[in-house]
């Protein structure tokens, strides 16, 4: 395909049912590029997305490498122009170690948001997916903010908040990689600002996609059931429910939102606080 300066591209890294969800409601009249770990995962979500409609590439990155998501980056600027990014890859606590959830979730966003950060266009905008996981957290002093925010990339999984006699629990690594995504967020809506583009992130609960059936049928299932029989919605969320907040925060009716973060989880966190679920 010739690049065309009136071809928009929409990037989604991690092509699951939420990243797929995203895309279908911002990517009409745009090529979307799907971007996964595993080929096989792109591929199966561009038949998906391909028969609705949509023109469609494919390729694999890996988050955790400066020199894969730089390639993703050259690849998607010379179909088009960059407007719209879509991060939504991860692993869960019961799907890896402590280091790697730091790397996948932590250190992999903060460097999509640093390389698309680079090139994204005038009127652009992202969204990265978190999780309720991060405000359930407990509160970071003002400089653990900070660190997590604004530290370089390549430097911050050597900060000493982060290192193995510290973060010794996969749940616990998952929490403050996820508490991380929305301030390093907060900190790039600056940066993504000066070019004209916004970047969000979504806190969602527990939505029914595979990695949440993991989550459910492992170790800590019967407390995520728990959780969703004492929150106010009394239920799962579905990706679609995703996909509607994100067309909002990529959209046009959102174009006053950038560096915030949109918890939406039925109610559990505030269940956990105040509620039924607090800790005792």
């Amino acid at each position: 395909m010739q690049k065309s300066a009136n071809n928009p591209i929409v990037i989604v890294i991690g092509t699951g049912s939420i990243g797929q969800a995203i895309a279908r409601r911002v990517s009409a009249g745009k090529h979307i590029l799907l971007a996964d770990l595993r080929r096989e995962n792109a591929e199966a979500a561009a038949k998906i997305l391909s028969e609705a409609g949509f023109e469609i590439s494919t390729t694999t990155v890996d988050i955790t490498s400066r020199e894969s998501v730089h390639a993703l980056v050259k690849q998607a600027m010379e179909i088009g122009e960059v407007t719209g990014v879509i991060h939504a890859a991860g692993v869960s606590p019961t799907q890896a170690s402590p280091a790697t959830i730091l790397k996948v979730d932590l250190y992999g966003t903060a460097l999509v948001l640093e390389e698309f950060g680079n090139v994204i266009a005038r009127g652009g905008a992202g969204v990265v997916i978190a999780s309720q996981s991060g405000h359930r957290l407990g509160a970071l002093t003002a400089e653990e903010n900070k660190l997590l925010a604004l530290t370089p990339v390549d430097e911050l999984l050597a900060l000493p908040m982060l290192q193995p006699d510290t973060i010794t629990d996969p749940l616990h690594a998952y929490q403050i990689s996820k508490r991380g995504n929305s301030l390093r967020v907060m900190a790039e809506a600056i940066r993504w600002g000066k070019r004209g583009a916004r970047v969000n992130t979504i806190s969602p609960g527990i939505i029914m996609t595979p990695l949440a059936k993991d989550e459910l049928s492992g170790p800590r299932g019967a407390g995520y059931r728990h959780m969703i029989e004492l929150s106010a919605a009394g239920r799962v969320g579905t990706p679609d429910e995703v996909g509607t907040v994100g067309a909002l925060l990529m959209g046009a009716d959102g174009t006053f939102i950038t560096g915030s973060d949109f918890l939406m989880d039925g109610g559990v966190t505030a269940a956990y606080w105040f509620g039924e679920l607090a800790p005792k």
